[in-house]
């Protein structure tokens, strides 16, 4: 089992929803991203159990588990964004990326 980053203060379950059979894809509305919701593919997903003050949650699953999460210069997905021809997320990582140089 891989050790842990721990670069985000997030709690994290690797495998959430099951194995790679148990994939699946949703269509989830995004704080930040403007547009119609973000369809996001789910393989072998982790899940986010808990979240520090400082970090802040960008999506949610209907159930309220965050899936898309910001802290800082960091950006973590428990999707695959780039498996859909919507490339928002990475302009948004972008976005993130040239505010962050702007600061140095």
């Amino acid at each position: 089992r891989p050790e842990p980053l721990r670069l985000m203060d997030i709690e994290v379950s690797r495998n959430a929803f099951g194995r790679q059979v148990d994939s699946f894809e949703a269509d989830i509305e995004f704080e930040d991203i403007d547009g119609a919701p973000f369809h996001c593919v789910f393989i072998r997903a982790p899940v986010v159990n808990s979240v520090g003050e400082s970090v802040k949650v960008l999506a949610v699953l209907d159930d309220g588990r965050p899936i898309a999460v910001r802290q800082g210069k960091m950006l973590a997905t428990a999707f695959h964004p780039e498996l859909t021809g919507d490339s928002r997320i990475h302009e948004m990582f972008v976005r993130m990326a040239e505010r962050q140089n702007e600061r140095s």
